[in-house]
């Protein structure tokens, strides 16, 4: 008798699986922890908690539960439609914008085809080409660990089929400026489309952040992602989009599953967006935890990369180590080895706090390391 792996497609034997953060849960009970006793930053989650108006909505959608969701999000993509003065044809929902990332896989990869990314970028960008049967040409970071989008241009070949830029990045939470990324956009094939992560965006200035409207005007191959995980403090709900031609948009309609995101979340969504003076707080809160990191680190004489984002990357000298240690002491970080960063860990910035316990444990670890 056949045995399942012989059954299924060959390409799952070597495709790799994501490892999201751990849950604090587990983390308590595999180490006899309290759970009031650990902090997670680990996963760029809102120390802040979720927007007000986004739960308020949340929890009246719940009332009418027995209802399928609109399963073609009318309402929300009105709501960014009027947010971001597009057509609301020009927008695709997701259940997280990491969705929008395989149904772009769906859309335009096959065997053989390229996919061009950074070589610290968000691994789901590799996932996905694998998972098609394409080829992930991850181009190298520069030596400020931002994007080398000179060298990324360098790389597009006849084969390429998507490039993949986030800005900010994750890990790294370098940004690129929005002439950067312009002059990108328009210097690709028309074979190859573009797209741009801003899963982190809000957490830019709002006067520096790029707007890249502009490239859907144009006509360009490009699609812009967003999600409601980061500073809108809904990561649980899972929801994201994606902004692009409307023509990019009906092809990804056509490989998306229908209902793909529930009523709860679109609720919360659509209310979120109105929520803009939890967002200021946020952003706010989060330049100053920066800050406060950065000077610590600074102060201790640990190496890091100047982030736009609401994480940052710090050389420990060994991640895991550091990520296994502060554990037991009731601290989830984040190791970045898969990254080919072995020395480094990503760091959530938490409330004042949290980064004060961190910035406390940091030493201890330090010390123990140079002991």
């Amino acid at each position: 008798m056949s045995t399942l792996s012989a059954l299924a497609r060959p390409e799952l034997a070597t495709q790799p699986v994501y490892e999201p953060g751990k849950p604090i849960e587990d983390v308590a009970r595999e180490l006899g922890l309290a759970v009031a006793d650990i902090t997670k930053l680990a996963s760029n989650e809102n120390p802040f908690g979720p927007s007000p108006l986004g739960i308020a909505a949340a929890q009246h959608a719940l009332t009418h539960s027995e209802l399928y969701p609109d399963g073609d999000c009318v309402a929300l993509r009105a709501r960014l439609a009027a947010y971001w003065q597009l057509s609301p044809r020009a927008f695709v929902v997701g259940n997280g914008s990491n969705e929008i990332i395989e149904l772009l896989g769906h859309a335009f990869l096959r065997p053989g085809d390229e996919v061009v990314m950074g070589s610290c970028a968000f691994v789901v960008y590799k996932l996905v080409s694998l998972l098609f049967g394409a080829k992930p040409v991850e181009v190298p970071m520069r030596a400020d660990f931002a994007h080398d989008l000179d060298a990324m241009l360098a790389a597009v070949t006849a084969h390429t089929r998507l490039v993949f830029v986030a800005s900010p990045n994750n890990p790294t939470g370098r940004a690129h400026s929005q002439a950067e990324l312009l002059a990108f956009a328009r210097a690709l094939p028309p074979h190859v489309v573009l797209c741009i992560d801003e899963a982190y965006a809000e957490y830019l200035d709002p006067a520096a952040a790029p707007d890249l409207c502009e490239l859907i005007a144009e006509g360009r191959h490009v699609i812009c992602l967003r999600t409601f995980s980061k500073v809108y403090g809904l990561a649980g709900l899972r929801i994201g989009y994606g902004y692009a031609s409307e023509e990019l948009v009906g092809l990804l309609n056509r490989v998306r599953q229908p209902f793909n995101v529930n009523a709860i979340s679109q609720a919360a969504a659509r209310a979120a967006l109105d929520d803009v003076d939890f967002v200021a707080r946020c952003r706010r809160e989060n330049a100053r935890g920066l800050r406060q990191l950065e000077v610590g680190l600074a102060e201790r004489g640990v190496e890091f990369v100047a982030s736009a984002a609401n994480f940052i990357l710090l050389k420990v000298g060994d991640g895991v180590r550091c990520f296994q240690w502060m554990q037991t002491q009731g601290m989830i970080v984040r190791p970045v080895a898969s990254y080919g960063l072995p020395e480094w860990i990503r760091l959530t910035v938490g409330t004042a706090a949290q980064n004060a316990r961190f910035l406390s444990l940091l030493d201890e670890f330090l010390a123990k390391a140079r002991s």
